[in-house]
């Protein structure tokens, strides 16, 4: 039995635990903290699924996957983790994500509406919508519960057999000549494969410290819905919003109280390691997301009544690492996701599966190859 070393249970660690507990490997998946923790990038609520994807059309086939996946996990963990809501990008027509969106629904043939401006006002009036501006909606979006998704994920995983070590921080991971020889609370683990996948933390391990991964800071925060069922899944889709003044994406309301927004327009701090991830945000920063708010939903109260942060790892071209770690043998690196690999993440860990057991995936990931970028 192939003995794999899974280091980090975010939601990408957590997939490619089940997946390869599922096939018959020997996991043990180590994580600095509990299941669904909010130190990482597996952390906010919820998490946006959506089909018609600005980053390519190559991503279609892994996104339709991702979906049976999600399915197949609820049905095994008895867990209800994605409501198909639809979702929207909302923007000027040559918006470059607005195009964007368009383009890969009509290159993949996926089910779509474009709608212009009097249409949308009349199906989605819990946005404001200017003269000139339109949305593209996609059915097959919907919107993801994070935290109950990785423990969901760890659950089934250790069903499956795997050997969940939680609060088991890698102080080291040193390759051998057989494997790797991993380092938890002063306890040694060899194993035959070591797959890395530690979310925005990547530069805090020594094989990874000189990967293209920086750590940033998401703030998420949430208005109170005057009218919920309004801002319900059942009446309110997702939404990526792009505005001269904002943008942003938009959860609908899963408490029965507040809708969530991510501010994407007032850009993402830099973090060096998880101590220096702030639990709040600064005054300025939620004003400018509260003046998002009161000039683009008119449904929901203008001052955040809660606010979240967690963090991810970006890459030089926001797309993620994803293959054998240059320069080892018998290894495997998974981060680097750059804000939209949660909704992927079933797929991802089916092929961190497959890279760790044969080597090799059917599933194209030629783009996400880490040898991209020089070391």
């Amino acid at each position: 039995m192939t003995r794999i070393a899974v280091i980090g249970t975010g939601v990408i660690g957590a997939m490619t635990a089940w997946r390869l507990a599922l096939r018959g490997a020997e996991v043990l998946a180590f994580d600095a903290y509990g299941p669904g923790h909010d130190r990482g990038a597996s952390a906010g609520e919820s998490r946006i699924f959506r089909t018609a994807y600005k980053e390519g059309a190559g991503y279609v086939p892994l996104l339709q996957r991702a979906e049976a996946l999600w399915r197949e996990l609820e049905r095994g963990a008895d867990a209800h983790l994605l409501t198909m809501c639809g979702g929207l990008t909302i923007g000027a027509p040559d918006n470059a994500d607005v195009a964007a969106v368009r383009r890969c629904a009509e290159d993949a043939g996926l089910d779509h509406e474009v709608l212009d401006t009097a249409e949308a006002r009349e199906r989605f009036p819990q946005h404001r919508i200017d003269d000139g501006e339109i949305m593209v909606l996609d059915p097959a979006a919907g919107v993801l519960r994070p935290e109950p998704a990785v423990q969901a994920a760890l659950r089934s995983a250790e069903v499956a057999g795997a050997q969940i070590l939680s609060y088991h921080p890698v102080a080291d991971a040193t390759e051998t000549a057989d494997g790797w020889r991993i380092t938890s609370n002063d306890t040694t683990f060899d194993v035959d494969h070591a797959i890395f996948a530690p979310g925005p933390w990547a530069r805090q391990l020594a094989p990874l410290r000189n990967l293209p991964v920086q750590a940033r800071l998401i703030t998420a925060y949430w208005f109170a819905a005057r009218d919920v069922a309004a801002h319900s899944p059942e009446s309110m889709p997702i939404a990526i919003r792009r505005h001269a003044e904002a943008g942003f994406s938009c959860f609908p309301a899963l408490d029965g109280v507040a809708i969530k927004i991510v501010p994407h327009h007032l850009g993402w701090t830099e973090l060096d390691g998880p101590d220096d991830l702030p639990r709040t945000s600064p005054a300025d920063h939620a004003r400018a997301a509260s003046a998002a708010a009161a000039r683009l939903l008119p449904g929901v109260t203008p001052h955040p009544m809660r606010t979240g942060t967690f963090a991810e790892g970006f890459t030089p071209d926001d797309h993620a690492l994803l293959g054998p770690l240059p320069g080892h043998r018998r290894a495997t690196v998974m981060t680097g996701f750059s804000g939209h690999g949660f909704k992927l993440a079933p797929a991802f860990g089916e092929i961190g599966a497959d890279l760790a057991l044969t080597g090799g995936t059917s599933h194209d990931i030629a783009t996400l190859d880490p040898n991209r970028f020089p070391l």
